[in-house]
């Protein structure tokens, strides 16, 4: 795949709330790695530890979906730089409205890594 279609598979990605099409985009053992020291910064080895120790945890501490909107993509070979807008509501009634940058590496059509850079102290303000 070109650069033209590693940033068309990225925009569908986020095309709909997170679900079966973000999944199946994922390689099943891509590496997540969420920059910063907040709560769930680290590296997620593997789509089963994403969803055991990222989306799971946090999707339960959000009320309905997260939105993730991409408003500006970049790709160059295999990678794919997202800048985008997230909107949810905490459980606890506080917004987590965050902004993000994500570096996608694609290989054979799947997502095989991600970095991702957020503000750290907002998460940690709405999820502890």
């Amino acid at each position: 795949m070109g650069a033209a279609e590693n940033k068309e598979l990225i925009r569908k990605m986020f095309a709909e709330p997170p679900g079966e099409t973000f999944l199946n985009t994922l390689a099943d053992d891509v590496k997540w790695t969420i920059i910063g020291s907040g709560k769930y910064s680290t590296t997620y080895n593997g789509k089963q530890d994403l969803i055991a120790r990222l989306l799971g945890p946090l999707g339960a501490q959000i009320e309905g979906q997260m939105t993730i909107t991409p408003f500006n993509l970049i790709a160059d070979g295999e990678y794919v730089a997202m800048q985008s807008n997230g909107k949810s509501m905490s459980k606890k009634g506080v917004p987590y409205n965050n902004s993000y940058c994500h570096v996608f590496r694609i290989v054979g059509g799947k997502v095989k890594e991600v970095s991702e850079y957020l503000d750290t102290e907002l998460v940690t303000r709405c999820f502890g």
